[in-house]
C-alpha cells in the first residue's frame, strides 16, 4: 500500500499517518518526492484496507502496490532515482563510466590505471580489495592494504572508488574506505549482508546473481532499501546459461524490464559477462543502445600480468571507446 499525501500536507499530518500505520503493526516508510510525500506501508502480510487511511487529513489517495518489491517498485516512486556520489551523478539521463582493475595489486598498478582511465573519460574507479574467487588458491586480494591504496588513489585523482564487501565481518572496514559498496553476484542473496548494507549511509551497487531472476534481483534490492538505504544501483553482469562462447550470457533484455519495473538506476558490467576482451566493447555499445545508465568495465595496463581476470580486461586506450571518445 502506498499512501499519497496532498501537496499541502503538513509535517503533523504526515506524522499522524505514520502513527496510524504503525498502530496497526505495520512499518511506515515516508518517500519524499518532488511535489509531495508518499508513505509506503511495509511488513503487511496481506492486502491493507484503503479505508483505514482515506479519511485522514492530508491524504490524497491510498494505492495498492501489486509488486512484491515495494520500495524498489516504480509504483512506489514514479520518477527515476538519481544518486550523487562525490559529484558524479548516476541515473536518469546521466551515463556513468566506472573503470579499473578487477583487483588492486599494488599502489603503482592502481594509480597508473586510475590516471589512465580518468584521462579516457571514466567517472569512478573500480578495484577489488577483497576478492571472492572460485578457487581458494587464487589471489584473494590485498584486504585492508588494498582499501588504503584505493583511498590514496582517490586522493590523487579525485575519483570516487567502488569496491566489494564480501561478508559482514569486513563490511565496516570497506564502508570506511569506499565511496560505493559493491555487493557481488555471489552475495546477491546473502541476506544478512544485504541487511547490513541497508544500514549503511554509503551507496550500494548490487550485482545480479549468477542464476537470479529479475524479481529475485529486485527483491535483493528491496532488502537494502527496507533497511533504510535508498541509494541502490543495480548492475547486470551476465547469467549462467549453456553457452560456451562467453563466460556468461549478458541479459540485455533486463535493462528495459528493470527500467519499467523500478526507479533505480541500472548499469551493465560487460567484462564479467564476456570473460573475453574482444567482446567487451561490442557488448558495451549494445548496453548503451538498450538504455542502461552506465557501464562498469575492467581495465589493466598490463593484462597479461594481472592477478585476476586479465583476459577480460581492456587496455587503457580501449576504455576511451567505452567513454564515447
Amino acid at each position: 500500500m502506498l499512501i499519497v499525501m496532498t501537496k499541502k500536507a503538513t509535517p503533523a499530518e504526515i506524522e499522524a499517518v505514520v502513527a496510524t500505520i504503525e498502530s496497526k503493526g505495520f512499518m511506515a516508510r515516508p518517500i519524499p518526492g518532488g511535489e509531495r510525500v508518499a508513505i509506503c506501508v511495509l511488513h503487511n502480510e496481506g492486502a491493507v484496507e484503503a479505508s483505514f487511511f482515506g479519511g485522514l487529513p492530508g491524504v490524497k489517495e491510498a494505492i495498492p502496490v501489486t509488486r512484491p518489491y515495494k520500495l524498489v517498485s516504480r509504483e512506489s516512486q514514479a520518477h527515476d532515482t538519481v544518486i550523487d556520489i562525490g559529484g558524479v551523478l548516476v541515473g536518469n539521463g546521466h551515463f556513468t563510466l566506472i573503470a579499473g582493475p578487477c583487483a588492486v595489486e599494488s599502489e603503482h598498478q592502481a594509480l597508473t590505471i586510475a590516471r589512465l582511465v580518468k584521462k579516457a573519460g571514466a567517472h569512478m574507479l573500480r578495484g577489488g580489495a577483497f576478492k571472492p574467487r572460485t578457487s581458494p588458491y587464487a589471489f584473494q586480494g590485498l584486504g585492508e592494504e588494498g582499501l588504503k591504496i584505493l583511498a590514496r588513489v582517490r586522493e590523487d585523482t579525485g575519483m570516487p572508488v567502488v569496491t566489494e564487501a564480501i561478508d559482514n565481518e569486513t563490511f565496516d572496514l570497506v564502508e570506511e574506505y569506499a565511496d560505493v559498496i559493491q555487493i557481488g553476484a555471489r552475495s546477491m542473496q546473502n541476506f544478512s549482508l544485504l541487511r547490513r548494507a541497508g544500514k549503511s549511509a554509503k551507496p550500494v551497487l548490487l550485482k545480479r546473481g549468477l542464476a537470479a531472476t529479475i524479481d529475485e534481483w529486485l527483491m535483493a534490492a528491496e532488502y537494502v532499501m527496507e533497511g533504510g538505504n535508498t541509494r541502490v544501483i543495480l548492475c547486470e553482469r551476465g547469467v549462467r546459461t549453456f553457452a560456451h562462447h562467453s563466460r556468461n550470457t549478458l541479459d540485455l533484455s533486463a535493462v528495459p524490464v528493470v527500467r519499467q519495473e523500478s526507479h533505480l538506476p541500472v548499469l551493465i558490467d560487460p567484462s564479467h559477462a564476456a570473460g573475453r576482451r574482444d567482446q567487451v566493447i561490442p557488448l558495451s555499445r549494445a548496453a548503451a543502445a538498450v538504455g542502461c545508465h552506465g557501464l562498469m568495465v575492467e581495465v589493466h595496463h598490463e593484462p597479461g600480468k594481472a592477478l585476476s581476470d586479465g583476459a577480460q580486461s581492456l587496455y587503457p586506450s580501449s576504455s576511451r571507446t567505452c567513454a564515447g571518445r
